[in-house]
């Protein structure tokens, strides 16, 4: 099956937006502690594609790539909002696409949740924490 499909997307601030036409291998959540640091959440969700060129809308000036020592961990970011960004590995092999930055859908689902055996010790009770539609803090 071929899951090559162009995907769109942009930060927060919409300061930089990208456009990307590549093969869709897998969709994880990943629980590991570097994933939660780098993410400041629960977990990182990344598409992992075959390697692509990214097309820069906007902005791509306005990015910065953080290379983790020893560990092969890359966090891109725009210098504005801090958003995490679509980045290629440092050893060009993968091309990682984080979903929090996708403007629609892709066709791939989450495949797994790994590392989960770092998970933060409230990770399952979040997930089963009553639904609210929007924030409410009453």
């Amino acid at each position: 099956m071929n899951n090559k499909e162009t995907l769109t997307g942009s930060c927060l601030c919409g300061e930089c937006k990208y456009s990307i036409t590549s093969e869709l291998k897998h969709f994880f959540q990943c629980h590991c502690i570097q994933c939660r640091k780098t993410t400041a959440s629960n977990y990182a969700a990344n598409i992992i594609a075959v390697p692509a060129e990214i097309n820069w809308i906007s902005a791509e000036d306005n990015m910065k790539r953080f290379d983790y020592p020893g560990r092969g961990f890359t966090q891109v970011f725009c210098r504005t909002c801090g958003s995490g960004l679509p980045f290629i590995d440092e050893k060009g092999e993968m091309l990682f696409i984080p979903t929090g930055t996708l403007d629609s859908s892709p066709s791939i689902k989450p495949e797994a949740n790994i590392f989960w055996g770092e998970r933060a010790e409230w990770c399952e009770h979040g997930i089963t924490a009553p639904k609210q539609e929007t924030f409410n803090n009453t």
